[in-house]
C-alpha cells in the first residue's frame, strides 16, 4: 500500500449540528492526518477545515467517501503524483 502526501478540504454547513460527526470521523482516521487547520465562520454558521494527509488512495477514498455522506459536508481532496 503506497502512501502519498495530500490534502483534504472540507466545508461544514450548520456547524453547530454537523461538527460533532465530522470530528468523530476525523478521529477514526487520525493515523493518516499529519495536520489540521480549521476556521469557523460564526456569522455564516459554517466552518472550513483543511487536512494534510499521508495516505494511500484506498485510505483517502474511505475518508472522503464517509465525510461526503455526512449531512452538510462538502469535501475535495488530492494526492501527490509520487511518494
Amino acid at each position: 500500500m503506497e502512501k502519498r502526501l495530500g490534502f483534504v478540504g472540507l466545508i461544514i454547513e450548520d456547524r453547530e449540528t454537523n461538527a460533532a460527526p465530522v470530528n468523530a470521523l476525523l478521529s477514526e482516521f487520525g493515523d493518516i492526518i499529519l495536520a489540521r487547520t480549521g476556521v469557523p465562520c460564526r456569522d455564516r454558521n459554517c466552518s472550513a477545515i483543511t487536512l494534510v494527509v499521508d495516505a494511500s488512495t484506498d485510505q483517502l477514498g474511505s475518508l472522503t467517501g464517509r465525510l461526503g455522506r455526512l449531512d452538510g459536508v462538502s469535501v475535495k481532496s488530492m494526492l501527490s503524483k509520487s511518494k
